[in-house]
């Protein structure tokens, strides 16, 4: 197999790099040797768990409760939505696999040319939706409280609670790895502490008759429960860097620890809390589309209540943001930008803190929620659906070393570094998503001739799946194809 200099640079090195949680990490994309590995699978429970403690979830569900469904409407599409977090359980085995980043195991999918724009749209546009949707929160949150103190100005104090939390979810990209392992499983107790709290609060004043005022039936119905359930869906298919926090884990970790840990850590918060918020809705439905949830939800808890959620969000979002800053770094590496993975780190961060300044100035964040997280399964339900596909096809069997191999005649050097069957599958897919897609500013063809029906995550994900597998057993797909396929 030929060699690339870069090859050498990412295949394991003796040097004496720790990962440590009171140090930067300086690996990137670099390969991980069998002597560094280390960690436990259930350990992904924490780190999953932490960043899916999460005010989004709330505005989410009352998201459900404002589209017309019913309480046990809401709770059943919260759950059916809950279970998509399987996919990015499954493709976290990757990682230990590959012993590299998913933006790098991807080559296998895309080629090592069309890679690159795959990482670069999904990595880049998926992570600064999330930093900017995250701390677009964090910043109303800290804003609200602020004002209460006297500071009101709209204009200059969101701008520096976004700038306070940016650069602290930076210095968590930094840190990296370890720390992430070492920390969020305290911050995931605390956090749950802190909304469970909330949640005490919120319960009583709960209308647990309510119902609305105009019930959905047919098409209606089936309208808001779908639309309900690409944007609870649109979380856990998003997160598409999942191979990145269990590289480190040995080879010998069983795959289904890693693919239950994640999944249990990422669904099980997320679905309490979104269930919470459907409850909030029944009671501050007015409130929510006038002032913004965030102030609803401020208004009915104790004034010594209100600081300490304010906390507790800003920590979640330092949590989770730090998170995808940290993988988004790599996906910078892995497109070939000549930049180490901490000063990538710092530039992801900046164009998040950019994209949110935008929004704080523009949006509320029930709006901004909303429509973001819609769009993004055009992008995230078949980039997720390929990804899980091949790991399932590989058997999870990919070579590190393969990966870098970026010369022509390289195993995954496909059609001139593109392939075809991965390309097409995606543009395919994302294609279906977008004509199945029902939003108040987009309306796909396919889903105005249901009835605004939203079919955008099953169709786009099973066209993306059915693209792939077919031409993988074409001549366009043999270079590269999984062993058996």
């Amino acid at each position: 197999m030929s060699q690339h200099p870069q090859t050498a640079q990412a295949s394991p090195q003796p040097t004496e790099f720790v990962d440590a949680p009171n140090q930067p990490e300086t690996r990137g994309i670099e390969l991980i040797g069998a002597g560094e590995r280390h960690g436990r699978a259930r350990d992904l429970f924490f780190v999953w768990a932490a960043p899916s403690v999460s005010i989004l979830n709330f505005t989410v569900g009352a998201t459900l409760v404002l589209l017309g469904l019913e309480l046990w409407q809401a709770v059943l599409v919260v759950i059916a939505g809950s279970l998509l977090w399987v996919f990015p359980g499954l493709i976290a085995i990757s990682g230990p696999a590959a012993g590299t980043s998913g933006s790098v195991i991807t080559r296998a999918i895309y080629g090592i040319i069309g890679n690159k724009p795959v990482v670069a749209f999904t990595g880049w546009l998926i992570g600064a939706v999330f930093l900017s949707l995250n701390w677009l929160a964090s910043s109303f949150l800290g804003a609200g409280l602020l004002a209460g103190m006297g500071l009101t100005d709209p204009v200059i104090v969101p701008i520096a609670v976004t700038l306070v939390i940016s650069a602290l979810t930076v210095l968590v990209a930094v840190y990296g790895h370890a720390l992430i392992l070492r920390v969020y499983s305290w911050l995931a107790i605390v956090l749950a502490v802190i909304f469970v709290t909330v949640a005490a609060f919120i319960l009583p004043q709960v209308d647990w008759g309510f119902q609305q005022p105009e019930p959905l039936s047919g098409v209606a119905l089936w309208s808001a429960i779908t639309i309900g359930f690409t944007i609870i869906a649109s979380s856990p298919i998003s997160f598409i860097n999942s191979p990145d926090i269990a590289r480190y884990l040995p080879r010998s970790t069983k795959p289904s620890h890693i693919i239950a840990a994640t999944a249990l850590g990422g669904a099980l918060p997320g679905m309490v809390f979104t269930i919470v918020g459907a409850l909030l809705a029944t009671v501050a439905a007015g409130a929510v589309m006038d002032a913004g949830i965030e102030s609803a939800l401020l208004g009915m808890l104790p004034a010594w209540l209100g600081p300490v959620l304010v906390i507790g969000v800003i920590t979640n979002t330092i949590a989770l943001n730090g998170m995808t800053t940290y993988t988004s770094s790599m996906a910078l590496q892995a497109i070939g930008i000549p930049i180490r993975r901490i000063p990538a780190a710092v530039v992801v961060g900046i164009i998040g803190t950019a994209l949110t300044i935008y929004l704080v100035l523009s949006t509320n964040l029930l709006d901004a929620v909303n429509l973001m997280l819609q769009f993004l399964v055009i992008v995230s339900a078949p980039t997720m659906a390929v990804f899980v596909a091949d790991v399932a096809m590989r058997r999870n069997r990919y070579d590190g070393v393969e990966l870098f191999d970026e010369e022509r005649g390289g195993r995954f050097w496909y059609s001139g570094g593109w392939s075809v069957p991965g390309m097409v599958a995606v543009l395919i897919g994302g294609t279906a998503t977008a004509l199945c897609l029902s939003t108040e500013v987009w309306t796909g063809p396919i889903a105005e001739s249901l009835g605004y029906v939203d079919l955008s995550v099953p169709v786009g994900m099973l066209v993306s799946v059915l693209v792939y597998t077919v031409l993988l057993r074409t001549p366009l797909g043999k270079a590269g194809r999984p062993t058996g396929v």
